[in-house]
């Protein structure tokens, strides 16, 4: 415990605020680009089976985005969250160089929260929290 404080809150509020990130970035998918917009981004960098993998980054992003800020199924959303930003590090910004608007800092950043969130799970005021109580 620290200042008064469980040290899991300060996971919860990364969780969250990753989670609006991620929610955002998948509604802004569903909702400006669509899915043959989608489709096309991933077409153009070299994506194979660029229809079938732009469902899965939309789900992955708009459900994992819902995922991390309930705090539900915390390490699996983070992990596939995690892998869709190594994709996008090595396909989109890495040629970018480190800094924004183009670079691959932001993506680095979200990889790093989610690796994070991975491996400790959904920190205080989560469902997986309250599941794991009950048991």
């Amino acid at each position: 415990m620290s200042n008064g404080l469980p040290r899991s809150w300060g996971i919860t509020v990364l969780r969250v605020v990753v989670g609006v990130v991620f929610l955002m970035h998948g509604w802004q998918k569903i909702t400006v680009f669509h899915l043959a917009g989608v489709h096309h981004m991933l077409g153009s960098i070299g994506v194979p089976l660029p229809g079938i993998f732009a469902v899965i980054l939309i789900a992955v992003e708009f459900l994992g985005g819902i995922a991390l800020i309930l705090g539900a199924a915390t390490r699996p959303a983070a992990a596939l969250l995690a892998i869709d930003m190594v994709v996008a590090i090595l396909k989109v910004h890495l040629k970018g160089g480190f800094f924004l608007p183009m670079g691959f800092e932001f993506a680095l950043t979200l990889l790093a929260a989610n690796i994070c969130m991975a491996l400790t799970g959904g920190g205080a005021a989560s469902v997986d929290g309250a599941i794991s109580q009950k048991t």
